[in-house]
């Protein structure tokens, strides 16, 4: 297949997407709630009430929508907030979360921050009109380290009194799911020395983890050893007898132009694991 047939199919994908979640862009508003802190400011330090908060875009009016909790990428040691553009308009909310870096801050420092923000939106969703019972967490590159952090190892969300499998699905986008090359630069160790242990997603795979969509770039295109971490990732989560993993590449895409063809799928994903829109 050529790329521009590649690229024909994905833009095809997009569209369909958006109409199958999208309500009529004359009959909705959306509006976006900036900067709220959603760890509790008295334990905290001026580092983490800078970094530790989150912008809610939402369906004003609406109900029951579903909503994405959003880890922006940037190697755990870069990158901002903000909400993806493809994500707007779609008939769905979007929590965009910031956390802490390193090397300001140290592993597992920002695991801790994505468990209180998606912590925060289980318990403040309801308030915009959202669903609890219909939250996604995704991110690209670190944000996907994040995301499948959360989702497979238990211990981060139950240290915020939040079940993770009651998480409607896990859409991580090219993560590392390996101990994370930034952890591994902390611990002195080499980029290219491969470790796994309790700060990998792989070590903690389960069958009975919330539904996993997979996303990578190009294998020839994407960061060292990207694409076969996750095909391995995959294909443990299968092993284990998880029934709902799904792996997807796409071709022609490297590390960082891989998130935006890759929206469509987390909304085609969203679109099959929760109820239809109002």
């Amino acid at each position: 297949m050529t790329l521009n047939v590649t690229r024909r199919l994905l833009s095809a994908a997009v569209a369909l997407a958006a109409c199958s979640l999208a309500l009529p862009a004359a009959a909705q508003e959306y509006r976006t709630e900036a900067g709220i802190l959603y760890r509790a400011s008295g334990r905290v330090n001026a580092y983490a009430r800078e970094r530790c908060r989150l912008d809610v875009y939402y369906p004003v009016g609406a109900s029951g929508f579903a909503t994405v909790v959003w880890f922006h990428g940037g190697g755990l040691t870069g990158g901002e907030r903000g909400v993806p553009e493809a994500l707007k308009g779609k008939g769905i909310a979007v929590v965009a979360a910031g956390y802490r870096l390193s090397p300001r801050a140290k592993s597992p420092a920002y695991i801790e921050d994505a468990a209180a923000a998606v912590a925060w939106t289980f318990r403040h969703i309801g308030e915009y009109g959202g669903s609890p019972d219909r939250i996604f967490v995704s991110g690209h590159s670190a944000g996907g380290y994040l995301t499948a952090m959360l989702g497979l190892d238990k211990r981060w969300l139950a240290a915020q009194r939040i079940d993770a499998d009651r998480i409607a699905g896990l859409i991580p986008l090219s993560p590392q799911v390996i101990t994370h090359f930034t952890i591994r630069a902390e611990r002195k160790i080499s980029d290219k020395q491969p470790i796994i242990d309790w700060m990998a997603p792989l070590y903690h795979v389960r069958k009975d983890a919330s539904p996993v969509l997979i996303v990578t770039g190009d294998r020839e295109k994407e960061l060292l050893g990207r694409y076969e971490e996750n095909a391995y990732f995959w294909r443990m989560l299968k092993l284990v007898g998880h029934p709902d993993v799904q792996l997807r590449e796409l071709p022609g895409f490297d590390h960082g132009g891989m998130a935006e063809p890759g929206f469509p799928l987390l909304l085609e994903f969203i679109a099959k694991h929760g109820s239809p829109l109002p």
